[in-house]
């Protein structure tokens, strides 16, 4: 069955809705958990704002300028079902659905089989750090998913595709502001570096309509910047600030561009999309294989490639999205390179079947390095949300915060973010009622030493891991590494609860670990402060 066969019999509607309830019921156990780091940091809340009051700026957390789509979105979802983790959660199993719904276009029509859609789709939905964002209220799978179809529409070369291509380029740029570099750098390859790649003809009315094209082709690209600026005018008009929060900006933006840190962050995102939780898997498969001639099919051609004008696109918005994330982005999370994992697999699968008589043998060896990438933690640091990691450090948190409701629900809690929120918004789905808290910045010595000047600021303390760093890490690169890493990508070391509990003078109510990650409850032997004594009933 060829492509426009298989489109017409298998519509868009029918693949979307097999997906979603696939989606779903591989991610029905974490349906229900509270909000995860950045969700309730800034997400959730942004939302629920707008949800309550309408408020397009966020005004319960800091505003980072990050456009308001997510929040209209998940808003619309609680106003017919109602505020809840679970209904957040399927709202975004839709959204990444949707993106998987858009591989399949992009991968059937790139290379006209079913069969390498199908495994091109399975394999992105495995892959673990997609696994886990499928179901994360992050901006990041939302943009991920309008880009992912403005590259299947801009695929197909024709006007009314473009026209569609960048209405989602602008939705994905209405979705997270950074996925506005996707459509600005194909509209100058369209523009100069496509029509150069097809070839001139020798004709120059041929060649004049080839640059029309070319040009207004680029001229629809440009569009999705149109209502991305109207949004930041809008910011800037409300707030004083264009691009959120100044210290925001700061760590995003302003302290990224140190040649050496450009280099290293560089080097970090080459590996996030070559090796990074069992990628190199089907990686490293097509570079064997493209040591292989190309098999022939049935009619005595060499089996089908992505043409070299798909191909070059590709490798467009991958360089772009890269060098982007090299230059700016205080954190070095790999989430905001979502949109390119579907095409560094759907590269892969192609080059397998291409060139492999048993080729789904090297799809189930990639699937099985994602299943076991999705439960295993690497043998290096990495972000809990890049596999079901974050699943622990919510249990962990879950269980702190269900021993401080019950014995010290009237203390006041030293912490540091994101239980300061945890602690203090009940919607994030931790506590029924608001608990008092003083926060810190994080766990290391510094910090805690300087708490310890003040012990009658707080009554009870909740650390915790704030990142995967057991000791003894196998792939560790030793203290220069870093001493760049605290230097430029903010690595700290958290005082283990031991530690913090002597400096603190105090002892270790209850703690737990999992998976190189813990948690603690501290209490102090010490007479409360008036200050911090709860009122009297009445």
């Amino acid at each position: 069955m060829n492509h426009d066969q298989l489109r017409r019999v298998l519509p868009s509607g029918l693949i979307f809705i097999v997906i979603f309830l696939v989606v779903v019921a591989l991610h029905w156990p974490l349906l229900r958990l509270p909000y995860y780091w950045d969700e309730a940091g800034y997400y959730i809340p942004a939302a629920y704002d707008f949800f309550r009051t309408g408020a397009l700026i966020p005004y319960s957390t800091l505003t980072n300028a990050h456009p308001p789509m997510p929040s209209f979105y998940l808003a619309l979802w609680w106003k017919l079902f109602g505020f809840s983790p679970l209904v957040t959660r399927v709202a975004v199993s839709a959204v990444s659905s949707l993106m998987f719904t858009g591989v399949w276009r992009l991968a059937l029509r790139t290379t006209g089989q079913a069969s390498v859609a199908a495994a091109t789709v399975f394999l992105t939905a495995l892959y673990p750090i997609v696994f886990v964002q499928s179901t994360l209220a992050h901006a990041d799978i939302f943009a991920a998913a309008a880009t992912v179809w403005g590259i299947a529409f801009l695929i197909d070369r024709t006007g009314v595709s473009d026209w569609l291509a960048a209405i989602c380029f602008a939705v994905a740029a209405l979705s997270k502001e950074t996925a506005v570099v996707t459509p600005l750098a194909l509209a100058v390859w369209a523009a100069f570096g496509e029509p150069r790649l097809q070839g001139r003809s020798g004709r120059a009315e041929e060649g004049r309509a080839v640059r029309s094209t070319a040009l207004a082709r680029a001229a629809k690209l440009l569009l999705p910047v149109l209502p991305l600026l109207c949004w930041y005018a809008y910011h800037r008009h409300k707030t004083g600030f264009l691009f959120g929060n100044p210290e925001y900006l700061r760590y995003n933006a302003q302290t990224t561009h140190q040649p050496l840190r450009i280099a290293l962050a560089l080097a970090h995102r080459l590996l996030h999309v070559t090796a990074h939780m069992n990628l190199f898997v089907p990686v490293l498969l097509m570079a064997g294989c493209l040591l292989l001639a190309p098999l022939e099919d049935e009619h005595g051609a060499q089996r089908r490639q992505i043409a070299r004008l798909d191909q070059a696109l590709f490798a467009v918005v991958l360089g772009t999205n890269v060098l982007l994330f090299s230059l700016v982005g205080g954190a070095l999370l790999t989430r905001y390179l979502l949109p390119l994992y579907p095409l560094i697999l759907l590269l892969c699968v192609s080059t397998f079947r291409r060139r492999l008589q048993m080729w789904p043998a090297l799809v189930a060896l990639s699937a099985a390095g994602f299943v076991a990438g999705i439960f295993v933690n690497p043998p290096y640091r990495f972000a809990p949300e890049d596999n079901l990691a974050y699943r622990d450090v919510i249990r962990l948190h879950q269980a702190a915060i269900r021993q401080i409701t019950a014995h010290y629900s009237h203390d006041v809690i030293l912490t540091a973010w994101p239980a300061t929120d945890e602690l203090t918004k009940p919607e994030l789905g931790y506590v029924q009622q608001p608990i008092r808290v003083k926060a810190i910045d994080n766990f290391t010595f510094e910090q805690i030493e300087a708490a310890a000047q003040n012990p009658g600021d707080y009554s009870t303390a909740f650390l915790f891991s704030t990142k995967y760093d057991p000791p003894r890490l196998p792939m560790s690169l030793g203290p220069a590494n870093e001493a760049l890493d605290r230097r430029f990508f903010d690595f700290h070391v958290d005082l283990m609860p031991k530690e913090a509990a002597h400096l603190l003078n105090g002892q270790i109510a209850w703690q737990d670990y999992r998976k190189g990650q813990w948690a603690a409850v501290l209490t102090f032997n010490r007479v409360m402060d008036a200050k911090l004594m709860p009122p009297p009933s009445r």
